[in-house]
């Protein structure tokens, strides 16, 4: 989950809070269903500049009557999720993504999140090239406007060859080597 939880509070942060309501809410069935099939949940998150920042402080800040309040409430993290706090757009850059991935044995991501034409497509972008196979579900990203969003998801497509589903259409099933994500 890239940028969910945020506060919003940036120029456009209106316009990207009632894109990224719906998307939320189906971001919130999805990681049911993901936690029912033993499938982690990482949250990757800017540091908004914060060089001392913890994870607690940061949701804590979002809740607390930002635009992106309600949003955090809904996807809040649990115990059992990981959280990685970025300094940019990317969630591989400058992090430990890519060891925390090795230690999960992950071989594809499933990236949601907050605004598909920039962290999201930079995320995705850094996990093709590290050789993973990406979904990024159509429902559960959301940018400032449809049609940034709809471009971003087409050349995600096209260059990383992301499959683009709904968030429903994603099956979670048990293989010999751990649950596996997949689009019918």
């Amino acid at each position: 989950m890239v940028d969910v939880i945020n506060d919003l509070e940036f120029v456009g942060g209106d316009r990207l809070q009632r894109t990224a309501m719906p998307a939320a809410k189906q971001l919130a069935l999805l990681k049911e269903r993901a936690v029912r099939a033993g499938v982690p949940c990482i949250y990757a998150n800017d540091n908004f500049g914060r060089w001392r920042s913890r994870f607690e402080t940061q949701i804590e800040h979002v809740r607390d009557g930002t635009r992106g309040g309600e949003i955090a409430k809904l996807l809040a993290p649990s115990e059992h999720d990981y959280f990685v706090l970025k300094p940019r757009h990317s969630a591989f850059y400058q992090t430990c993504l890519s060891l925390l991935l090795e230690h999960l044995g992950a071989r594809s991501l499933i990236i949601g999140g907050f605004s598909t034409d920039s962290c999201v497509n930079f995320t995705a972008s850094d996990a093709y090239l590290r050789g993973l196979s990406l979904i990024i579900p159509k429902d559960g990203c959301a940018a400032q406007t449809t049609e940034q969003h709809r471009i971003a998801l087409a050349q995600m497509k096209r260059v990383l060859h992301a499959e683009t589903p709904r968030c429903a259409e994603i099956r979670f099933s048990r293989r010999k080597h751990g649950v596996v994500a997949k689009v019918p």
